[in-house]
């Protein structure tokens, strides 16, 4: 989901400061034997690194987020771009931070379109919402008939270690997943501190997060429920070749753990690849 950003010395308590308004939108082309990044423009605090090929042809782009953190008012949009063949993995550095609000509402669109058998890869680490935070994210992936995507949101509520639960705040998730110009998939999930506590909701656990896979085949769906077994607050399911699962954990980075087990069961057929974790993940 959100972008992950740099290490920053912002408070948690920022009240409403003044607001950021940032873009950035990103191209992949096929060029030769890898993937080149061949639009990159930006508006305000949002930009990448230079590309790395750890995998030779397939391009990984880390996003940036100067200020370091989110707050009331500001508005993050990121469009990124896969055309015919190209083959991209987008990821952050860094957990990202929305903090805590006044009572403005802080809002992000990412907007993902994967032309045909391209490939697209959404993986930023786990966004931190803080208690008193407001969070309005939206997620549009627009896949060609042959397109291929995975992709995750991984959300932390509050702050266990210190202490903080989400007794009040709230994140507003929206998912849009369509191929071929068709509706695939639509979500609207609210979470706020009843849902945080509620036995129908997280239940008290502090991550919640979901994976998409597409295109997914039911041998994909069985190897997820051989991995999960009986673990409890795990789950997978298979809609019009749509993998989804979903997971709740006490904290954030034992569920990326599961998320990125799950990863490496779909993406060499997904995308052709065995998993090759970004280099920036293990700094």
């Amino acid at each position: 989901m959100p972008p992950n950003f740099a290490a920053s010395s912002i408070p948690d308590t920022i009240m409403d400061a003044t607001a950021w308004e940032a873009e950035l939108t990103l191209g992949f082309s096929q060029r030769g034997d890898k993937t080149a990044l061949v639009k990159r423009q930006h508006r305000g605090p949002l930009t990448v690194q230079r590309p790395f090929y750890p995998e030779a042809e397939i391009c990984h782009v880390y996003l940036l987020h100067p200020p370091g953190g989110v707050v009331a008012g500001d508005r993050l949009t990121i469009n990124a771009s896969a055309e015919a063949a190209a083959q991209a993995l987008i990821t952050t550095p860094a957990a990202g931070k929305f903090y805590r609000s006044g009572g403005g509402e802080a809002q992000q669109a990412v907007n993902l379109k994967v032309a045909e058998h391209a490939s697209l890869e959404w993986l930023p680490q786990e966004t931190i919402v803080y208690q008193g935070a407001r969070l309005d994210s939206s997620m549009t992936i627009d896949l060609a008939e042959h397109g291929r995507f995975i992709g995750w949101e991984i959300l932390a509520l509050g702050r266990p270690a210190a202490g903080e639960g989400f007794d009040n705040g709230s994140a507003n998730l929206n998912w849009r997943i369509s191929r071929a110009g068709r509706l695939l998939y639509l979500e609207r999930l609210r979470l706020d501190a009843a849902a945080f506590q509620a036995r129908w909701g997280l239940f008290g656990h502090s991550a919640c997060g979901t994976l998409f896979a597409y295109p997914a085949t039911a041998l994909h769906l069985a190897a997820v429920q051989a991995l999960i077994g009986e673990e409890p607050n795990r789950g997978v399911t298979l809609i019009e070749g749509l993998l989804i699962c979903r997971a709740l954990d006490r904290r954030a980075d034992l569920l990326k753990g599961f998320f990125e087990r799950v990863w490496g069961l779909v993406r060499g057929e997904v995308v052709g690849k065995e998993v090759c974790l970004p280099r920036i993940w293990a700094t």
